[in-house]
Order: structure tokens, then sequence, then C-alpha cells
């Protein structure tokens, strides 16, 4: 069991290289220093929960399936959808199945069965948590134009287009419909609710 737990800690020490880990799509609309995976998968995760709950879904696994989905981007590090069209895309569950060789058994085929989950996108979790993965880039994008990268609208326009859930679609139009500071000036009476 030692030297499984001791598989287990490595990793622990390689997830926390997505902490570093840039998403490079958006330097391409000209973001300096953009959010790291790890930022992007934690607010995918909680938007996943959100629209799994609203769906009819289970928001634990939705937001379970959401944290993992980009995990194997420690060892592929983040590839964009122009870097894809020459270097091919990863199999996440290649990827996936080294990253959790030598664990305990119970943990490597929950891991493993997780990423065929959401890669699969069948379960309605699965489609829950990708349309999170979604939501959080246009909703990232909306960020980020606000801050004055005007090329941003293009992840923007994408990721809206690509939503499939009732919940995500009408939530995109909501995040639309606003600034990012609108929450702020709510809390401080600065508008209406």
């Amino acid at each position: 069991m030692a030297d499984e737990l001791a598989q287990v800690a490595r990793f622990l020490y390689e997830a926390g290289t997505l902490k570093q880990s840039r998403r490079t799509g958006w330097w391409m609309a000209g973001v300096r220093d953009p959010e790291s995976v790890a930022e992007h998968a934690w607010r995918t995760s909680l938007i996943a929960s959100i629209i799994a709950k609203l769906e009819g879904a289970d928001p634990a696994r939705a937001a379970f399936l959401a944290v993992w989905h980009d995990s194997q981007e420690s060892r592929t590090g983040d590839v964009n959808h122009l870097a894809k069209k020459y270097a091919g895309k990863a199999d996440p569950q290649a990827v996936t199945g080294d990253q959790v060789t030598g664990m305990p058994e119970a943990l490597a085929s929950t891991v493993r069965d997780l990423i065929a989950e959401y890669e699969d996108r069948e379960s309605p979790e699965a489609i829950c948590a990708s349309d999170a993965d979604k939501l959080e880039c246009m909703l990232q994008g909306i960020e980020y134009k606000s801050q004055g990268y005007e090329l941003a609208q293009r992840w923007i326009d994408n990721s809206r287009a690509r939503l499939t859930t009732k919940t995500a679609i009408e939530l995109a139009d909501q995040l639309l419909d606003m600034d990012p500071l609108d929450w702020l000036r709510t809390v401080l009476g600065e508008q209406p609710s």
C-alpha cells in the first residue's frame, strides 16, 4: 500500500503543475497572462454542479467529472485548437491510464471510468460537465473582453454556439446581458437586483 500511496503522492505534485499551466488559446486573443488550467477546472466544476442541479442530473457527479476533465494536461499541456491541427489530440483515456498506473486499483479504476464517462458525453452528468467547460470558456472570454481584449469575442461566440443544455444556453444569455461587475454593484446597492 505504501508504494501505491507514493504514486498517489507523485500524482498530487503532478496535478499541482496545472496551477502554473496556462490556457494557451487566450494568447491568440492577446491575453498576456491567461488563466491557468487549474483555475479553469475549478470554475468549470462549480458551473457543472449548477447546470446539473437545474437539469435534474447529479450535481456532485457532474462537478466530479468537471474537476478531472483536463487533468491530463499536466502531461500534454493545454493544446489549443490551432495546435491540434498540427500536433493532433492526445487520447485523454490513454494519458489518464498512464497517470494512474501504480495507484490503488479502487482509485485508478474510478479515475479511468470518470475520464471515459466525460469523453463519451452520454450521461446527463457528462453532458452538463461538457457544457460547463464551454460556458466557463465563454464566461472567461467575457471577462477578458471587459478588460480590453476585444479578440476574446471569437471565444465567446464559439463557446456559446456549442452549448446544448437548456440551462447552459439560458445561463449564457444571462451572462451576455450583464457586466462582469454587476454582482458587486448589486451587493453594494448601486443597482437593483
